[in-house]
């Protein structure tokens, strides 16, 4: 009888440690404020901001904002001939991401989750240099343009990640975005300028110069004037995110 009462305590302790194991993520730091590092490199300053609802649920909110250089990967969507009469243009431009969050790890910020978001993102171009090559009479004349624009887009996708704590005091956080992808539409609009009276010659050529340019994946119209051309785009909106952020939990 004595010994059965000294082991029942010890079951009774082993329980309530063996209860306590599902909660050893400190349920008093409910926020985290993380960077995508990786971004860096692609001129992307971002900052994100996540808050746990509960032990599954999180919200993580983002905004990034891409310095002004030039477009990327200009080459994959633009033959050489074409490529050359944008060789000035640079772009710039800034993302918001709202992000509903639901782990399936140990929750509360840590372990794998599934994340479905939207993304709003907007692109504005430099003052850039096109220049056309209009022919009459079996003779080429160059006419400059100035073009300036902007387009903005709406999207929808799915993140799967994992998200890992990098100290006993789980205050320094590692995310890990395995893979996410976003599909959605965009509109735009640019103008093309001239110091030239273009006439109604000209005008014509400029459109069909503009419209023989070979960009995938993007419905554009096109309308001249005497002034020059302007180039509404309506079309697929699509990215895809990978990388690391490191980040503060409190």
């Amino acid at each position: 009888m004595k010994k059965l009462l000294f082991i029942i305590p010890y079951f009774i302790m082993s329980e309530a440690s063996a209860q306590e194991i599902p909660n050893s993520v400190p349920e008093d730091k409910m926020n985290i404020i993380k960077t995508n590092v990786t971004g860096f490199a692609f001129r992307n300053i971002n900052l994100s901001y996540e808050r746990s609802i509960n032990r599954w649920f999180a919200v993580n909110i983002g905004f990034g904002t891409v310095a002004e250089g030039k477009v990327p990967f200009m080459n994959a969507f633009l033959n050489d001939e074409d490529e050359k009469n944008f060789q000035n243009l640079k772009i710039k431009a800034t993302n918001f991401t709202i992000e509903p969050r639901f782990y399936i790890g140990e929750g509360y910020g840590k372990g794998f989750y599934f994340a479905p978001y939207y993304r709003y993102s907007k692109v504005f171009t430099n003052t850039f240099d096109f220049t056309f090559d209009y022919n009459a009479f079996e003779t080429t004349y160059p006419i400059p343009l100035k073009g300036l624009g902007d387009a903005n887009g709406n999207s929808g996708g799915l993140m799967v990640g994992a998200q890992f704590f990098l100290n006993t005091q789980h205050s320094f956080v590692l995310d890990f975005w395995i893979a996410g992808a976003h599909y959605g539409s965009g509109k735009g609009d640019f103008t093309l300028t001239s110091d030239v009276i273009l006439t109604s010659e000209m005008q014509a050529q400029l459109k069909k110069e503009i419209q023989n340019l070979d960009v995938p994946f993007v419905d554009y119209t096109v309308e001249t004037n005497a002034n020059g051309a302007r180039i509404k785009v309506d079309g697929p909106w699509a990215g895809f995110r990978s990388g690391f952020s490191l980040g503060y939990r409190f």
